[in-house]
């Protein structure tokens, strides 16, 4: 099994009984309702779980279509994954064919062109969205990688004066501060700091809320653009008059000519999906012959030391080589055929007989 767990997902792939033992699991490392769990889980099994996890994996499940930053988070899962020693030989082969598939799609398709991001829209979202110029003070909260590509992308139309960052740790907020040549505050100065900006950016990770009502109430006006999840606002902010506040969901949900052109991709990107499902899925039809396989096998090796089979000298161990490569090419043979039919018998008694015949020849 491994988790895949992003701003907006959490979800558990593995091989179980039934899925209530999974959600069982998530449910021990959380805390809340479990039926109010089960509701609003969704729960995939065999094709319909394989054909998610590669829709997630190409952007095709994004909040952002083609966002391919999917591709990192979900080498990440696996990795901690397979350092635990959970992965097996089926979820080996099959994230690999899902990497397949989104190398294909980014190769051979338009499904990831051009600046479409939550960061980036959220940028986009200030300047045509609101009243505020580029001499308005900006605050981004969380120095992460959502953090960071919002203020590299708020720097094409701001001052870099005019953008703070606040981070927990302050040492991120400096290195980035320092990148971009922007400014930064440590965490303590964080009330302070809401109260002079103008444009508040949450990219915080944190289990609960950062930006509370007691910081805003006779503020002023402002926007808060709320990139986290779950939210790192206060949900009694959206009270106060004076502050319009912005969740990703709706950031998410904002239409251009990139995503247009994206969407436009989709089918492309399906097809490449569907070939890899099959040549995934003729491998694990394959597997399930592999007994059959390693029987015929050894048959084969132990017909091969008949007197009859070692009437030709052998040099050096050279006939050995070819009896082995003999043997392995009448497996090939078979390992195709068996991939159209399930008559497990009679590929057995085909697989002597070729090799008896090749050896007459």
């Amino acid at each position: 099994m491994f988790v895949l767990s992003t701003c907006n997902r959490t979800e558990i792939y593995g091989f179980a009984k039934d899925a209530s033992s999974l959600i069982e699991l998530l449910y021990s490392q959380a805390s809340g309702d479990f039926e109010l769990l089960l509701q609003m889980a969704y729960i995939k099994n065999g094709i319909d779980a394989i054909s998610h996890l590669y829709d997630v994996g190409c952007g095709l499940d994004s909040q952002i279509l083609g966002d391919y930053e999917i591709v990192s988070q979900l080498k990440q899962a696996v990795n901690f994954s397979r350092d635990h020693k959970f992965m097996g030989s089926f979820l080996e082969r099959l994230v690999s064919s899902v990497f397949q598939s989104s190398k294909k799609i980014k190769t051979y398709t338009e499904l990831s062109s051009g600046s479409v991001s939550v960061s980036f829209s959220a940028a986009r979202y200030i300047k045509e969205k609101t009243n505020f110029n580029g001499k308005s003070k900006i605050l981004v909260l969380g120095a992460g990688k959502i953090g960071r590509n919002t203020c590299k992308n708020l720097l094409g139309n701001f001052e870099p004066e005019n953008i703070t960052v606040i981070n927990r740790s302050i040492d991120k907020a400096i290195d980035l501060s320092t990148e971009l040549n922007i400014n930064y505050a440590a965490i303590e100065l964080l009330a302070a700091q809401l109260d002079a900006s103008d444009i508040i950016i949450v990219a915080t990770n944190s289990i609960e809320p950062v930006v509370l009502k007691s910081n805003l109430v006779n503020k002023g006006n402002k926007i808060i653009i709320d990139l986290s999840m779950p939210s790192n606002v206060e949900s009694s902010v959206n009270d106060l008059p004076n502050i319009n506040v912005i969740h990703v969901d709706q950031i998410s949900k904002l239409k251009d000519d990139n995503l247009k052109k994206r969407a436009a991709e989709v089918p492309k990107a399906k097809k490449i999906i569907a070939v890899q499902i099959q040549e995934f899925m003729q491998w694990h039809e394959m597997r399930k012959q592999i007994p059959v396989l390693k029987s015929i096998k050894s048959k084969l090796k132990e017909i091969n030391q008949f007197p009859i089979f070692n009437n030709e000298p052998k040099q050096n161990g050279s006939k050995r080589k070819s009896d082995e490569k003999r043997i392995q090419d009448v497996i090939n043979g078979i390992a195709v055929k068996m991939l159209g039919s399930d008559h497990k018998g009679c590929h057995y008694i085909e697989a002597i007989h070729q090799f008896i015949m090749a050896d007459a020849s």
